[in-house]
C-alpha cells in the first residue's frame, strides 16, 4: 500500500514499522481498515498476512474539542480494568509519539462477537438469547459501577464536587468551542443546572455505555466494553440514563433493540439495575433528559468535525446532522418540563 492509498489518519509505513518494533507477532504487510459509524475517535481494524487482527484507536484528524480525545488516558483505563469483573480488550501497545502518524494512538487485541448497531447485528443473537443479552448488559454496567476507584490508576479519575455540575460546565464549554452552537442546547443546559439531583451513587462511570460500545457473544454474554474515552468517577445513574436514552431511541438517537424481537424494554432494564444494586432509581427523567442533552452536545461537535472533513469520510448527510442537536435538545426539554 503506498501513501496515496493510506487511510485517513494512518501513515501505513510508519505504523507498520511501529508494529514491527512493539508487536512483533504481527506479520506485515498490514491492512488498515477505517471502521465507519464511529462518531469520536477514529478506529481501524488492522489485519496481518496471517489473518490475525487488532484494533487501533487515534483522535480525529484536524482540530478536535479540548480533552475529548485523549486516547492514552483511554488505554490506561483499559489496562487498569484488565483482570477485573469488567470485560475489556487487552491492550497490545500504545504510542505517545505524534510524529509516527500525526497523533497518539493505542492498539488492542481484536475481540470476536457482534456490536449491536442494527437489526442485522441483532439477528446474530438467537431469539432465545436476547433476553439473556439484555440482562448481561445491565449486569456488566453494575460491575462497572462496583469497581474500586479508591486506589490505583483509577483513583486519578476522582474529582471533588458534583459530577453532573462538572459535566454541565464541560459540555457547555464545548458548545462554546464550536463554530455555531445550538441555542436550544444552551437553554436546556439552564434547565438542567437548576434541577441537579443529589449524587446518591458514586462509582466508575463509563460515559458512553450503550449497545454500540459492547461486543456481545452469540451466547448473549458481554465479551468486551469499548470506548472508555469519557469515563470518570461520578454519579453512576448518568450511565443508566444514557443506556435508557439509547434503548428508548428515537431516530434522532440511533438504533434501539426492539422488544417485539425478544429484547427487554428500557423499564425492564431499570428494574434489573435496581434488583442488582438493591437501590431504587429516582429522578430517572432527569438522568434521561441529561443524556439526551449530552447527545445533542456531542452531535453538535460531531457535525462540525464531519463538516470540516476531520473524520476521514465523505458522503454523510450533513443536513440531517445539522438538525439533530436541536431535535435532541427539544426531546430533553420535554422530559425535564413534563
Amino acid at each position: 500500500m503506498n501513501a496515496a492509498q493510506d487511510p485517513a489518519g494512518i501513515d501505513v509505513a510508519a505504523v507498520t514499522a511501529w508494529f514491527a518494533a512493539q508487536i512483533p507477532q504481527a506479520s506485515p504487510p498490514l491492512d488498515f481498515e477505517l471502521v465507519l459509524g464511529g462518531r469520536s475517535n477514529l478506529t481501524y481494524i488492522v489485519t496481518d498476512t496471517t489473518g490475525r487482527r487488532w484494533v487501533l484507536r487515534r483522535p480525529p484528524t484536524g482540530a478536535v474539542l479540548p480533552s475529548a480525545h485523549n486516547v492514552l488516558r483511554e488505554q490506561s483505563v483499559l489496562a487498569a480494568l484488565a483482570g477485573t469483573a469488567v470485560p475489556v480488550p487487552p491492550v497490545a501497545g500504545f504510542c505517545a509519539d505524534p510524529a509516527i502518524t500525526g497523533a497518539d494512538f493505542y492498539v488492542m487485541d481484536f475481540v470476536d462477537g457482534v456490536i449491536l448497531n442494527t437489526d442485522e447485528d441483532a439477528a446474530v443473537l438467537a431469539p432465545g438469547r436476547r433476553e439473556a443479552a439484555c440482562l448481561a448488559i445491565v449486569d456488566t454496567l453494575v460491575d462497572i459501577h462496583r469497581i474500586d476507584c479508591g486506589t490505583g490508576p483509577l483513583a486519578a479519575l476522582r474529582r471533588p464536587g458534583s459530577y453532573i455540575e462538572r459535566q454541565l460546565r464541560r459540555w457547555t464549554r464545548q458548545l462554546d468551542a464550536v463554530a455555531s452552537p445550538n441555542d436550544g442546547l444552551r437553554d436546556v443546559a439552564g434547565l438542567l443546572a437548576e434541577a441537579v439531583p443529589p449524587q446518591r451513587s458514586t462509582g466508575l462511570v463509563h460515559g458512553d455505555y450503550r449497545p454500540g460500545n459492547l461486543i456481545v457473544g452469540a451466547d448473549g454474554t458481554v465479551r468486551a466494553v469499548l470506548d472508555w474515552e469519557l469515563c470518570a468517577v461520578g454519579d453512576a445513574l448518568t450511565d443508566l440514563g444514557w443506556l435508557v436514552a439509547w434503548w428508548s431511541a428515537a431516530p434522532e438517537v440511533g438504533w434501539a433493540p426492539d422488544p417485539a424481537a425478544g429484547f427487554l424494554t428500557a423499564e425492564r432494564l431499570v428494574a434489573r439495575y435496581e434488583e442488582r444494586t438493591g437501590r431504587t432509581v429516582g429522578d430517572l427523567d432527569y438522568y434521561h433528559g441529561f443524556a439526551l442533552w449530552r447527545l445533542g452536545c456531542i452531535a453538535d461537535g460531531v457535525y462540525q468535525r464531519y463538516r470540516d472533513g476531520a473524520m476521514g469520510v465523505t458522503g454523510v448527510h450533513l443536513q440531517e446532522m445539522a438538525e439533530r442537536p436541536g431535535q435532541l435538545a427539544q426531546m430533553s426539554r420535554e422530559l425535564l418540563t413534563g
